[in-house]
């Protein structure tokens, strides 16, 4: 049994479902179906402060804004943007068009189409998050998307440039200065100056969230988000220092981040809770990460490995780093989580910031079911069908006649009928009922 030396509740699903929330987001997403821009215009002074002749920036703007930066900010952002570049361009090609002849002169094929058109939300809030404008903007165009929308709030009445600027070198189309619901609703249904999307990708906050999963289905979206969580896999050769640097690393995004050590060794999990409590107090960002860790926060020793594995499979985390002497057998021995992050020389804050793989992952337990965003979320897989040898199609049609009738589908029986038909000459009574009324095509 595993011993807990610090407890917490587990979130799930269910507690994304906030009622008042949920109310309000409906009645603004229904103002912007109804009034359009001047809802969107609306909110946005509500909201954001924001009041702007055009909350579509202009080229010569967004050329603006980019020159108030350091050129190291630049130069930082187009280096991060080239790994995330070159791994979402590594996924592309993995996927491939296929056609295969299963039956002499039967063709099926299967394409990867990307959708027309994408929302990227970029939240902004407390943190101006580039990062999200690499993994949602550049995955989507990777994909082949031939316009992606992108969104961010201002931040206390300024313009967040070095976002901007990330969402332009990004390659976005179109950039709005604009945030919350009414950023997602405007590039879902459209407004008279937005036209609408396919799809929506990008994190937020729990009015976001709701607004994608009412959403959902008149739009896609890349996934239901809620808090970051991480969770580390130790050993007794792990270091408690970079443990606990890194437990914190992710409580600081906000107090409901859980943030959880599965360890086989007691002593580490003391040292851990020790360090976090001597890392806190000086930490900038401790109004996020002490209630985070306060509430959210498990120290849970396991008797070996294997049932570290299990626990933390059951858990079900976004991210796992796995500090063991051998953390390569976790890619063998794990399989719900949404990235896995190998060795101590491997962070979590890597992955969010600079390493290239996407940081949009699965959350409060969808890892059992999902991935995280990616270049094949932008890409639908469809299929097409060719019969070009006769012979085939009559084989076909008397199967698929037998088959439909089984399930006492007439019609559908009857479009294999009229492929025998005309292909071998079989009478078929609804047929020669047909002619003989004058009513067959010649």
């Amino acid at each position: 049994m595993p011993l807990h030396l610090k407890n917490a509740p587990t979130k799930t699903f269910a507690d994304t479902a906030q009622l008042d929330v949920a109310e309000r987001v409906r009645g603004i997403i229904g103002d912007v179906r109804t009034d359009g821009d001047a809802a969107v215009r609306r909110y946005a002074e509500q909201f954001d402060g924001s009041s702007r002749d055009s909350y579509r920036l202009s080229d010569e703007q967004v050329d603006e804004i980019m020159a108030t930066l350091d050129p190291q900010v630049i130069a930082d952002i187009e280096f991060v943007q080239a790994q995330v570049r070159r791994f979402a361009q590594a996924q592309r090609d993995s996927l491939v068009d296929i056609e295969v002849e299963t039956l002499p002169g039967v063709l099926l094929g299967q394409k990867h189409v990307p959708v027309q058109a994408a929302g990227a939300y970029i939240p902004g809030g407390k943190y101006p998050l580039t990062a999200s404008a690499h993994m949602t903007i550049i995955t989507a165009k990777v994909a082949g998307v031939p316009r992606v929308v992108a969104c961010t709030p201002p931040i206390r009445g300024e313009i967040p440039a070095a976002t901007i600027a990330a969402m332009k070198l990004a390659g976005a189309d179109e950039i709005y200065l604009l945030g919350g619901v009414q950023a997602v609703a405007a590039m879902a249904v459209g407004t008279e100056t937005i036209r609408p999307v396919n799809l929506i990708a990008g994190p937020g906050n729990a009015y976001v969230a709701e607004a994608k999963r009412q959403l959902f289905g008149e739009v896609g979206i890349d996934l239901f988000a809620g808090p970051t969580e991480i969770l580390i896999v130790a050993d007794e050769h792990a270091d408690p220092f970079f443990t606990a640097v890194d437990l914190l690393s992710q409580a600081e995004h906000g107090p409901e981040s859980p943030a959880v050590l599965v360890t086989t060794s007691q002593t580490l999990g003391e040292q851990v809770m020790d360090w976090i409590e001597r890392l806190l107090p000086g930490m900038p960002t401790r109004d996020y990460a002490e209630p985070a860790w306060r509430d959210w926060g498990q120290v849970i020793v396991a008797e070996d490995l294997d049932e570290a594995y299990r626990i933390a499979d059951s858990l079900a985390f976004e991210h796992v780093q796995v500090f063991t002497e051998h953390p390569r057998e976790a890619l063998t021995r794990m399989h719900d989580y949404g990235a896995l992050f190998l060795g101590e020389d491997t962070c979590v804050s890597y992955g969010d910031k600079v390493i290239g793989t996407n940081h949009v992952l699965p959350t409060l337990g969808a890892a059992r079911y999902t991935g995280g965003l990616w270049v094949g979320k932008y890409l639908r897989t469809v299929t097409y069908q060719e019969i070009v040898e006769p012979s085939s199609s009559a084989d076909l049609g008397e199967v698929c006649g037998r088959a439909a009738r089984v399930e006492l589908f007439e019609g559908h029986a009857r479009s294999g009928d009229a492929r025998v038909w005309r292909h071998r000459g079989t009478d078929f009574p609804w047929i020669d009922e047909a002619q003989t009324a004058g009513t067959a095509a010649p």
